[in-house]
């Protein structure tokens, strides 16, 4: 070891491409910058390489293989590899490697060479083995080592095919008192941007913070693009220039920012200290408040919160950032609808770890269902009735089942309520008349029995007491022809025999005269 060896690090190596391949060894002293130290293009042969360390100082070696230079969308010469069989270092700290986990094998057989795992796969303890991921997780960091490397997808995200990144589909469903909420937010699936500010510097600089938001960040989809240096930030030309820029940040949540051209008198207006926010989406879930940081929404739908985290440490967040999405439901507001920071914090933080946005929107209100509208009948006319459907006051929903068209049935101009009232009120008027009779005639029986009460109490009374049975001489046959003997009924013998419903007994009535013209009746 000569005086200026501070450590020596010694590999052997081996690649096999079809293609332009070409391995990279690199190193990277105190943390600072990363450079190439020698690269290798082309198939190689097994072979070995030393590198000599000259300064005293933290290292960090690092090796990449790339298959082709030529850009491609998919995934080409994948059977091109590169092995490294040994990696031997002297002077390194602690003495040894860290740690070592085993590669993959080609097969199960004894002297199998080590392969590469495709995209998505992760390395199987007990056969050593590429294997994919189960579906709705994604491989977490470099470390592919078991099943557990395979970290599941947050609740409404799902999984590329890749198992790199979970996302959403733009769509949500939520159980509420035995009605299935359906949402399509599909409206919401392109990036959305929020300007706040102005803020100045201590020299009077003004510049404000942009927010750059991809809410699903969707298979396909473009996510949010944060860039340094950028003159137009329009979201059409940062897609198509997005070639070119070397500096930028794409992520479901960045800020920037924004220096105006008035600020310091620049032509055209700059961008900078571009970062992320969110890097993984963890999940939706919907409640009614999610933090005192927005005020309550007037509507009756609960809000709908996407949760995004950034496990990038910074000074003052250890444990890295945290962004929440909240949707709300508005149906006053358009479909793209509008993306607002909290007012006690207008820089969408209030401790620099936790950002909250508010997206207020009507696409954010669920799809509409049959509960959502009713009917209204109208008269019946010429024998036909139209159904009329209208919405629900106040609506809110959007989309989903349109309202029906206005229907015509055949009616009645009566209806059968009608006539049964009808019917029935006859009935009853019938039914008193004959109530009325029968108690009118009931009554007049009363009548007749208190007349002949009346009387038999009045002939008991008024009758005077005979002076003597004996008849005078002569007066037996002077008044002879005064005695009338009266077969025929009288008009109250009648009136009993028709209430006694029998036949009354006839009444004799004798008519005696007495010389002071005095009429008894006797019955």
């Amino acid at each position: 070891v000569t005086a200026t060896e501070f450590g020596r690090i010694t590999f052997i190596f081996e690649t096999n491409c079809s293609a332009d391949c070409e391995l990279y060894f690199m190193i990277d002293v105190n943390r600072k910058s990363t450079n190439v130290v020698e690269s290798w293009v082309g198939s190689k042969l097994r072979q070995a390489y030393t590198h000599i360390m000259t300064k005293n100082a933290s290292v960090s070696y690092t090796w990449a293989f790339q298959r082709t230079n030529k850009a491609s969308d998919v995934r080409q010469y994948v059977n091109d590899i590169a092995k490294i069989y040994s990696i031997m270092v002297t002077n390194a700290m602690d003495g040894s490697a860290s740690g070592c986990h085993a590669c993959a094998m080609m097969s199960q057989r004894d002297g199998s060479s080590c392969v590469p795992c495709p995209a998505g796969h992760f390395i199987n303890k007990d056969t050593n083995q590429c294997q994919e991921c189960p579906p709705n997780t994604f491989l977490s960091g470099h470390h592919i080592y078991g099943q557990e490397a395979c970290q599941p997808c947050g609740p409404g995200s799902q999984s590329n095919k890749e198992h790199s990144v979970c996302f959403n589909d733009c769509s949500f469903s939520h159980m509420e008192q035995n009605r299935t909420l359906t949402y399509d937010l599909s409206a919401l699936s392109s990036v959305g941007s929020i300007m706040n500010g102005p803020s100045f510097t201590s020299k009077g600089t003004k510049y404000y913070h942009q927010f750059n938001i991809s809410l699903c960040g969707a298979e396909g989809r473009k996510v949010a693009m944060c860039t340094d240096n950028v003159t137009d930030l329009s979201s059409k030309d940062l897609q198509n220039e997005s070639a070119d820029l070397n500096n930028f940040v794409e992520t479901f949540v960045c800020q920037s920012t924004i220096i105006p051209a008035d600020g310091r008198g620049f032509r055209t207006a700059l961008s900078s200290q571009s970062i992320s926010l969110a890097d993984t989406f963890l999940g939706e879930r919907m409640v009614f408040i999610i933090s005192d940081l927005f005020p309550e929404s007037s509507w009756k739908d609960p809000d709908i919160n996407f949760f995004y985290r950034s496990p990038q440490p910074t000074a003052s967040c250890l444990n890295g950032r945290s962004t929440v999405v909240t949707l709300r439901c508005n149906p006053e507001k358009s479909a793209r609808g509008e993306l607002t920071v909290p007012s006690k914090c207008p820089a969408g933080t209030c401790n620099g770890c936790e950002f909250h946005f508010l997206w207020e929107s009507s696409s954010a209100c669920p799809l509409c269902t049959e509960t959502d509208y009713h009917s209204i009948e109208g008269a019946c006319k010429g024998g036909v009735q139209d159904t009329l459907y209208v919405w629900n006051e106040p609506k809110f929903c959007t989309k989903g089942v349109p309202l029906p068209n206005k229907t015509s049935a055949h009616c009645e101009v009566v209806s059968l309520w009608v006539k049964a009232g009808i019917g029935g009120g006859a009935f009853m008027a019938v039914l008193l008349v004959c109530l009325t009779c029968y108690f009118w005639k009931k009554n007049k029986r009363l009548e007749y029995k208190y007349s002949r009460l009346v009387m038999s109490a009045n002939k008991d009374c008024e009758l005077p007491a005979a002076d003597s049975c004996a008849l005078a001489e002569g007066e037996g046959e002077e008044n002879e022809d005064d005695v009338v003997y009266s077969n025929t009924p009288s008009l109250l013998g009648k009136l009993k025999a028709i209430a006694s419903k029998t036949d009354g007994d006839n009444s004799e009535s004798v008519q005696l005269k007495s010389s002071q013209s005095e009429r008894w009746v006797w019955g």
